[in-house]
């Protein structure tokens, strides 16, 4: 465990208090810590402040929107590529709505979810007779009935 510690190359430890308050919501509280490899003299307190926001920034872009969104870390997916292959698909659907600039992605991705034809536009698929293709080549699934729908949640 010594080399372990001996090889980081971590030089300065960093304890960030955090205060939140969203509107109709209580004060939410939290302490997190960080490491860097900047020496204490290299970069002020304004500095190391600025690179946490910026770590969130990279965070919240991506990540919080496949884990939160899509779900990504409560997926069964994990034997062989599936997973990265299933990252890249999330990653597709994300970049596409944010060149879109879609204000709110989780709600246009339920809005999707409810008419997976509304998806079709964004990746170019616009004409009536190309629709009418991919309804000819794809297979017809079963619709769920009531009684499926009893009989599964039980």
């Amino acid at each position: 465990m010594t080399s372990a510690v001996s090889t980081c190359p971590a030089r300065l430890a960093l304890r960030v208090h955090r205060r939140r308050k969203q509107t109709g919501k209580r004060e939410n509280r939290e302490t997190v810590y960080a490491v860097t490899s900047a020496d204490a003299h290299q970069a002020t307190a304004g500095e190391l402040a600025r690179w946490v926001r910026g770590h969130w920034i990279v965070e919240n872009s991506s990540h919080h929107i496949r884990d939160v969104t899509f779900g990504e870390d409560a997926s069964t997916v994990h034997a062989g590529s599936a997973p990265r292959v299933m990252a890249t698909v999330r990653n597709l659907a994300i970049g596409a709505l944010k060149t879109l600039k879609v204000d709110n992605i989780a709600k246009t991705t339920r809005a999707i979810r409810d008419d997976p034809a509304r998806a079709l536009p964004i990746y170019g698929i616009t004409s009536d007779r190309t629709l009418q293709k991919l309804e000819r080549a794809l297979p017809r699934l079963p619709t769920a009935t009531a009684s499926d729908s009893a009989s599964q949640s039980v």
